[in-house]
């Protein structure tokens, strides 16, 4: 293991100024910061970050947790919050949950040992009660976790209102909602409120159709399939673009005539699907708000306890 010593011996300077450049303390030439810092790269020497921080340096490190990365929403939204955080001066450890009460615990604990400064948090397996213990500051997208902590969130009200006012615009009278988990402790649920309350307003009957998010891509294909074959829908709001694509494909396999319209609106998806109707969450917006607020909240700045970025719609063939 390359030490602190051999750094000092390489850059032809003492022990003591080869920490202080490292800590950034006292006055330093130029000359010897470059030569301190030529002698790290040449090594591969990092500082010990539990040293430093039992010196009460801050580590401008964020821990973001989230359900995973190959929901390409969440894959893009947390590109950007990484480099946004970067751009501000801090590094991120990615912590990806899958939905797992202990992988959750288990992650939440290796935050916390390499003492991170702040959490940023997409994801919800654990207790009220867990969630209070933890001492670091916390912004939450999407996530009700306790009653005190920030909750950054689209208008997914709005959203789901959008949504369901252009399929009956477009023609569909038979409109079903295909939503993932009953997510009573996020602020996603409103997808499905804000398309009940349209349905109500014009008098249709509503379908709620539940596909649990935790399924495989080809078993949601499967059950997609069975659920369309049985039925007569004619307009099918998605709460997500991932079920929107199945579901638009697999109609179209059927020779079903069905309008779709789907919820996230990503870079990827504008690129490579553009025929696909969707609400359009701003990303960029989303991640420079949770990005700014847990630099606040790390500084002990006031900031609000709620958050929310209004959405629109993207129109695809609809």
């Amino acid at each position: 293991m390359i030490k602190l010593e051999d750094v000092a011996k390489k850059a032809g300077v003492s022990v003591t100024t080869a920490s202080r450049v490292i800590n950034r303390k006292g006055y330093l030439s130029e000359k010897t910061i470059a030569k301190v810092e030529a002698a790290m790269r040449d090594l591969h020497y990092t500082p010990n970050a539990a040293a430093r921080s039992l010196q009460g340096k801050s580590l401008k490190l964020i821990g973001l947790v989230f359900p995973n990365i190959k929901n390409m929403f969440y894959a893009e939204l947390i590109e950007k919050i990484e480099q946004t955080l970067f751009k501000k001066g801090y590094k991120t450890m990615l912590a990806t949950t899958e939905h797992d009460e202990q992988k959750e615990r288990d992650y939440l604990a290796l935050l916390l040992s390499n003492q991170v400064d702040g959490i940023i948090y997409g994801s919800h397996n654990l207790s009220t009660d867990d969630y209070t213990a933890i001492k670091a500051p916390i912004v939450a997208f999407d996530r009700l976790l306790t009653e005190d902590t920030t909750v950054v969130s689209s208008d997914n009200l709005q959203g789901g209102i959008l949504a369901t006012e252009s399929l009956i615009k477009a023609g569909s009278k038979k409109i079903a909602i295909f939503t993932g988990n009953d997510n009573s402790n996020s602020p996603t649920r409103l997808r499905r409120e804000g398309y009940l309350s349209v349905m109500t307003a014009h008098n249709l009957e509503s379908q709620i159709i539940k596909i649990p998010s935790e399924l495989t891509v080809l078993r949601k294909q499967v059950e997609i399939k069975k659920i369309l074959s049985a039925s007569n829908f004619d307009g099918v709001f998605c709460t997500d673009d991932l079920t929107a694509l199945l579901v638009k494909r697999i109609a179209d396999e059927l020779n079903k005539s069905i309008k779709v319209v789907g919820f996230d609106g990503t870079e990827f998806m504008e690129n490579y699907c553009p025929d696909l109707a969707t609400i359009q969450q701003p990303i960029s917006d989303l991640a420079e708000l949770l990005a700014d607020l847990i630099i606040r909240k790390i500084n002990d700045e006031e900031v609000d306890i709620a958050y929310q970025l209004p959405v629109k719609l993207y129109y695809g063939d609809l």
